[in-house]
C-alpha cells in the first residue's frame, strides 16, 4: 500500500500561472490537471500527525513576511530527473530560507536532491521528452510579455493519496502581522 505524502506549495495564478498551465497542457497533457506552483517543501512522509504538522506550519508561517520572487530562464534538471522548469531569479534565497525553516519538526525528512527554488513546467517520463519540451518552453517563455514577478503571501499544505494531490489547508504568511491590535 502506497504511503501518504505531503508537500507545501505556493500556487501561482495569472498571468504566469495561466502561461505555465497552458504550456503544460500542450507539452505533457498527462499532467495538465496540476496547478502551477512553486514548491516550498517537496513531497515527504510526515514524522507525526497531519494536525501537528499543520499547527507547526500555521505558527511558523505567521512570523514570515510575504515576499516577491522574480522568474528567470527555462532550465531542466537533466540528467538527474526529466523535469523542465523556470528558475527563480530574484529572491530564491527567501524561498531557501523558508524551506529550511519549515523542514523541521514533523515535516523534516532527508530529501533526495538539494532544494532549488523553481516553477515546474513539466516532469516527463523520458529524458528525450524533457529535452523537446525544454526547447518549446524556452521559445514560448521568451515570447511571454507578462509580469515575471510572483507575490508569495499564502502557502498550500497538500496531501498525495493514491497518486492524487489534494489541498489540505491554506497557510497565510505573516498572519500575526495582519492581526488587529488589542
Amino acid at each position: 500500500m502506497p504511503s501518504t505524502r505531503y508537500a507545501l506549495v505556493a500556487y501561482v495564478h495569472h498571468p504566469v500561472g495561466d502561461f505555465v498551465e497552458n504550456l503544460r497542457r500542450e507539452l505533457h497533457p498527462v499532467t495538465a490537471h496540476m496547478p502551477a506552483h512553486l514548491t516550498i517543501l517537496p513531497p515527504r512522509e510526515l514524522q507525526g500527525t497531519e494536525q501537528a504538522a499543520l499547527e507547526f506550519l500555521e505558527e511558523a508561517c505567521s512570523r514570515i513576511v510575504p515576499f516577491d520572487v522574480e522568474l528567470g530562464d527555462v532550465e531542466t534538471f537533466l540528467p538527474t530527473t526529466p523535469t523542465v522548469f523556470i528558475q527563480v531569479k530574484r529572491a530564491a534565497y527567501r524561498m531557501r530560507e523558508l524551506h529550511d525553516q519549515l523542514c523541521s519538526r514533523g515535516l523534516n525528512c532527508e530529501e533526495a536532491w538539494p532544494y532549488i527554488p523553481h516553477l515546474t513546467i513539466v516532469k516527463t517520463e523520458l529524458d528525450q521528452q524533457a529535452l523537446a519540451a525544454a526547447v518549446v518552453a524556452r521559445e514560448r517563455w521568451g515570447q511571454f510579455d507578462g509580469p515575471r514577478k510572483i507575490h508569495v503571501d499564502e502557502l498550500m499544505f497538500v496531501r498525495e493519496t493514491a497518486g492524487h494531490w489534494q489541498d489540505v489547508a491554506s497557510v497565510p504568511l505573516g498572519r500575526s502581522l495582519l492581526s488587529p491590535r488589542t
